[in-house]
């Protein structure tokens, strides 16, 4: 018998190079490879909010009038509008789903709170929300229910809110008023210390969407359906429900944020929201949320959100560049980002 064969593993005809089973050697490969784990989980889940502090302090230095007080502000409110809309797209990807149509549900619930806003603050933001809500509703239905792919829907419903918006406007030649001096108009306009009320109502929002994804059964539930979704029917979870319940929310969210907005301008805009959905799904993935599904967090898809925001205003104080830089600098950041979650992906189910 040859001497070494003792050391070959069974049915492997190798011989082993990592000691196995127990004892210190082998705690020390698990406790490396945990390790590895929880760093490449780490990264994944808050690499933006590195790359937003370095992006900040380094602005910071190279343009004075970037670290003040009046420019955050100003960063802040701009973003909170995006923050909202992108938070309701964050519930919807972590199911494994898109929504194209919040782009065009942001601008129809502008619309029709400024329309409504004339018979005071109620009107303004309910009639926005039942809409809006009905319209993700619908998109809710038609996914989990009849079958249908989330991006024919979702993109149906982006035209037929742009069209009913357009109806409702007159080709857009109609631009309904908020009232001056209006409670609804204060929403918009009126601040606490001089941040703007957009931006607590965001703030309250995403600390409540953080709450329900990371400390509830229904956010638990959304990872399991992401996840893998047959598995979650098999597991008894209610997927159907909880599909309809995001793309509801989704379309909710568009719609106050399209609200807010309104109050803010004083006027329902016609031509705003054009590719705001792709925006809140660049943040969401930037955030560290994958597309396939299965991970992500609120507060990832808010850093997301203000590094574009302060990727904007960068640009704004450069000068000599137009806002069309942002899309390039966007997409170069959201394609390293899939590229990053991808080998990370990779090396947590390698280890």
């Amino acid at each position: 018998m040859n001497p070494t064969s003792s050391l070959t593993a069974p049915g492997t005809g190798t011989t082993p190079s990592a000691p196995t089973g127990s004892g210190p050697a082998a705690d020390r490969g698990r406790a490396d490879v945990s390790g590895r784990e929880r760093l490449a989980a780490l990264v994944q889940r808050q690499g933006v909010l590195a790359v937003l502090l370095l992006v900040v302090v380094i602005a910071s230095f190279v343009y004075p009038t970037f670290a003040t007080l009046d420019n955050a502000r100003g960063v802040t409110v701009q973003a909170s509008f995006l923050a909202v809309v992108a938070l309701g797209m964050t519930l919807v990807i972590i199911t494994g789903g898109i929504d194209l149509s919040v782009g065009s549900v942001f601008a129809l619930g502008g619309v029709l709170a400024a329309w409504a806003s004339q018979w005071g603050i109620l009107p303004a933001l309910l009639v926005p929300l039942v809409a809006c809500g009905t319209i993700g509703l619908i998109n809710g239905l038609l996914i989990a229910r009849a079958g249908m792919a989330p991006f024919i829907v979702t993109l149906a419903s982006l035209l037929g809110a742009r069209g009913l918006l357009l109806a409702l406007t007159d080709e857009g030649a109609t631009t309904y008023l908020v009232p001056k001096g209006s409670a609804f108009a204060e929403l918009g306009q009126g601040s606490i210390g001089g941040f703007g009320y957009p931006i607590l109502v965001a703030l309250v929002l995403f600390a409540v969407g953080g709450v329900v994804l990371q400390r509830t059964s229904f956010g638990q539930t959304l990872f399991a359906v992401g996840g893998s979704s047959d598995a979650a029917t098999l597991m008894g979870l209610p997927v159907a429900r909880a599909k309809v319940t995001v793309y509801l929310l989704s379309g909710l969210l568009a719609g106050l944020a399209g609200a807010v907005n309104a109050a803010r301008l004083s006027s329902g805009v016609t031509i705003i929201g054009a590719g705001m959905e792709l925006d809140a799904i660049a943040a969401v993935v930037i955030g560290g949320t994958l597309l396939v599904g299965g991970a992500g967090s609120v507060s990832g898809t808010l850093w997301g959100v203000l590094l574009l925001a302060v990727i904007q205003n960068l640009i704004n104080q450069i000068g000599t560049l137009n806002s069309s830089y942002q899309s390039v600098v966007s997409g170069g950041f959201l394609i390293l980002v899939v590229v990053a979650q991808r080998y990370l992906s990779r090396s947590r189910s390698t280890v």
